[in-house]
């Protein structure tokens, strides 16, 4: 059968780029495999190896891209990663609200159509781009620049594609008319799909076959049914009692607002030449509720809560009270702003800069994006808190970068709740994580949930994926 990948005892040149043992890894034509493995397992590291971005000592990659006729492995390997969306900006312009103020973006702003220019309809409809083929690209959600860079990828023809997480930031209609599309696609071209999973429940159909990556080290490839008979699944709670003690025993604020009403929005619209984001919104969130806030992609989710973090000019023009202070009375938003933890996909996505962990999560006890004030030895101690919390004991000083896209959103999720917010506002938190890091961050927010005085409201695409502390729940329709 051909071999369209060939990898054997494969080891890289540079000493920080190899895995823990020689790499070897047999990809045959008419196989759809996933990689799967923890945060931090290497999976990444894996595939920067299969499409050759980590030269090999004595025998490199080979392959056989047969029926295609193009001469590059780079034109025959399409690696999506997403880091557009993730965390690294090519022009390094991007900044938390750029998103929410349209003012400022310049002629020279591609729209999606642009992007698309040869795109066949069939992947448009496919992907229901439609509606977005005259919005800037910069202003599309998590979602909504997920789905553009599948189509954009499409359009190139690959012999095969290595797709890193494609369904998180997708609402569960869109994932399934993905899994349809690259199903579909299968079956009408030479095509070899290599999923990164971190969630190992989420296979689409067309999965044949699963390798799993755990401490640097490429496992067998098995067949999906082998795989799935002998997954050891994660118990529905992992948090060690001590840590759930440790959170419950943490001291209440002397000065926290404790307010009866957190946020209360009346008729909100929020509108952006003829597109209408929200239409009439009245929102209500009391003290102590826990809330879900979900729909489609694009449907005004993350605008929502832009609103509430003031991250959004329009905010001053809305009827929105928070913690009972009417928005624009005279309270600053930066002393409302030390009350809440925010964390989300455009949170992620401003954090380019290549700086050590435990100062992205010290950030979050300044409210900025960046350390501009030197946080004293007692804050630091509250920050390693937290991130031992988070499962990130001995990372504190390894630069942003350098770790997983997962363990950077445990590195944001620990900078959401160092403060420890009477508010805390989390935007699709669960992105990336594996599934043991999925459990842990639930337990950690139904734990969170039972002190007094504490108000959340999460964003997120899976039922699965919702604490049971959760009671409250608001759906978002799109306006066409």
């Amino acid at each position: 059968m051909q071999k369209i990948i060939s990898i054997k005892d494969g080891v890289a040149r540079m000493p920080e780029w190899r895995m823990a043992e020689p790499v070897n890894f047999e990809a045959l034509d008419g196989e759809q495999i996933a990689i799967v493995g923890p945060n931090g397992g290497g999976k990444s590291m894996f595939a920067d190896i299969i499409v050759g971005r980590h030269p090999l000592l004595m025998r490199d990659p080979e392959y056989d891209f047969a029926p295609s006729t193009k001469p590059l492995a780079a034109d025959n390997i399409k690696y999506i990663t997403f880091r557009d969306s993730y965390g690294d900006n090519n022009d390094g312009t991007y900044y938390l609200q750029q998103r929410w103020n349209q003012m400022e973006i310049d002629k020279e702003t591609p729209i999606v159509r642009d992007v698309l220019a040869n795109c066949t309809d069939e992947i448009i409809e496919l992907l229901h781009l439609e509606h977005l083929l005259d919005k800037y690209v910069i202003l599309l959600s998590s979602g909504e620049l997920r789905k553009l860079k599948l189509a954009k990828t499409l359009i190139t023809e690959p012999r095969v594609m290595i797709i890193d997480n494609p369904f998180i930031g997708l609402d569960e209609e869109t994932r399934g008319q993905l899994k349809t599309l690259l199903n579909t696609i299968i079956q009408k071209r030479a095509l070899q799909i290599i999923l990164i999973l971190s969630k190992y429940d989420d296979f689409p159909e067309f999965i044949t076959h699963v390798v799993e990556v755990r401490d640097m080290k490429v496992g067998t490839k098995q067949t999906r049914e082998e795989f799935l008979k002998n997954y050891a699944k994660i118990p529905e709670c992992v948090l060690p009692d001590s840590d759930r003690e440790a959170i419950l025993g943490l001291c209440q604020h002397d000065n926290d607002y404790n307010a009866n009403e957190v946020i209360k929005m009346s008729n909100v619209t929020i509108r952006y030449g003829e597109r209408v984001i929200l239409q009439g919104l009245d929102w209500s969130v009391k003290n102590g509720e826990c809330w879900a806030v979900s729909g489609q992609n694009g449907a005004g989710k993350s605008t929502l809560l832009s609103l509430v973090c003031a991250d959004n000019p329009q905010s001053y023009a809305c009827d929105i009270e928070l913690f009972e202070h009417k928005r624009g009375s005279g309270e600053s938003i930066w002393d409302i702003k030390k009350h809440i933890g925010y964390v989300s996909p455009e949170m992620h996505r401003s954090y380019h800069r290549d700086i050590p962990a435990i100062r992205i999560v010290a950030s979050g006890l300044k409210d900025s994006v960046g350390l501009y004030v030197k946080p004293n030895e007692k804050e630091y101690e509250v920050c390693r808190w937290w991130m031992n919390m988070f499962g990130l004991k001995g990372k504190e000083n390894v630069s942003f970068m350098k770790l997983s896209s997962g363990e950077q959103r445990l590195v944001l999720l620990a900078r959401a709740f160092v403060k420890d917010p009477e508010l805390l506002i989390l935007d699709e938190p669960l992105h990336g994580l594996d599934n043991y890091n999925r459990q842990m961050v639930k337990d950690i927010i139904n734990t969170f949930s039972l002190r007094r005085n504490k108000t959340i409201i999460m964003v997120t695409h899976y039922k699965e994926e919702m604490p049971k502390c959760i009671t409250n729940f608001l759906y978002l329709k799109r306006h066409v």
